[in-house]
């Protein structure tokens, strides 16, 4: 037996809405006390499921709505990768033919979709977590190519290694 009206359903899905709309949210757990604090008691799983329901997007500015996405303007692609290197990235390290990037939180998908993107020579391909990627790369001179690069748009220098 489902003890939530569907009345009530849909009025705490309106709450989370005008909340999302009218605050930066974050994580659940904001979202969650921001509904406490307007006399709305709801669970960790029921607040999951209202987000699918609503079909609610996390960005890194925060949780919004499908419809509230602003168009995106396109940016050519070499540009679209320099400006989001230098937005997201922390650093940057070549492995053999690998580049390990460290991202701040929820930046890796941006970045791995940048450089996937970009038509760079010598790169196989990106993985993204959350915040870190792992680049792919033909041989070791293609990894540390795109390692010099990415510390030369971030302002760091490259560390060599000790011989």
């Amino acid at each position: 037996m489902n003890i939530h009206a569907h009345g009530d359903v849909l009025r705490r899905r309106e709450e989370i809405v005008t909340i999302v709309r009218e605050q930066g949210i974050h994580s659940q757990e904001e979202l969650l006390l921001a509904l406490r604090r307007r006399n709305y008691r709801v669970t960790q799983p029921t607040l999951s499921r209202d987000i699918a329901a609503l079909g609610l997007l996390k960005t890194p500015a925060g949780y919004v709505l499908p419809g509230d996405l602003a168009p995106v303007t396109p940016i050519a692609w070499p540009d679209r990768f320099e400006s989001t290197i230098g937005e997201f990235v922390r650093s940057a390290v070549a492995a053999q033919n690998l580049v390990v990037i460290k991202t701040v939180v929820a930046g890796a998908q941006p970045v791995a979709s940048a450089i996937d993107g970009a038509g760079l020579d010598g790169i196989l391909g990106t993985i993204g977590g959350d915040d870190t990627i792992f680049v792919a790369t033909t041989d070791d001179g293609a990894a540390k190519a795109l390692e010099r690069r990415i510390h030369q748009l971030i302002g760091r220098p490259v560390r060599r290694a000790a011989r």
